[in-house]
């Protein structure tokens, strides 16, 4: 292989290694109740717990449910500019794998910055879902927990069969 196919071969390796790298970053976006999100787990897992199907499940009161959604739309402005923050970090990303030579401190940097957003996404998220789990009754809390363990045996169930 000549040497600009292998250059360009590398070049096209990192810039894909950059794009799965900078797509964890748009994973953690906030997301809402229900699960209406657009960032992965980060974003869903609370969301899951809570979801209006749920709350239909446990027969939320519509206090309990306003005071749910209003708890997440405020998460999800606590954390609203994290998107536009992970997407030019995923630029970066691009930029620092395609160029010339492979800047591994910058790459460490852009990388390190991308694992802060994630854990103060994470950390904003999950004290949204201990607020509004503090909005249930334990019962409905339980009755979640219980509907949420079947789902995922169900979900196992069907990665093994």
């Amino acid at each position: 292989m000549k040497a600009l196919q292998i250059k360009n071969l590398l070049r096209v390796g990192a810039v894909a290694a950059a794009l799965a790298v900078g797509g964890v970053a748009a994973h953690a976006a906030p997301g809402g109740p229900g699960g209406h999100h657009r960032g992965g787990l980060a974003a869903a897992a609370p969301g899951m717990l809570f979801g209006g199907h749920l709350l239909e499940l446990v027969n939320a009161t519509d206090s309990q449910r306003s005071q749910i959604e209003a708890i997440f739309k405020a998460a999800r402005q606590d954390l609203s500019g994290q998107h536009e923050t992970g997407r030019k970090l995923h630029q970066q990303l691009v930029t620092l794998y395609a160029a010339p030579n492979v800047d591994a401190a910058a790459i460490e940097a852009v990388r390190a910055q991308i694992s802060a957003q994630h854990e103060t996404a994470s950390k904003r998220l999950s004290q949204a879902s201990i607020d509004a789990a503090r909005v249930l009754t334990p019962e409905q809390r339980a009755k979640i927990a219980e509907t949420l363990k079947k789902r995922q045996a169900r979900m196992a169930q069907r990665r093994q069969g």
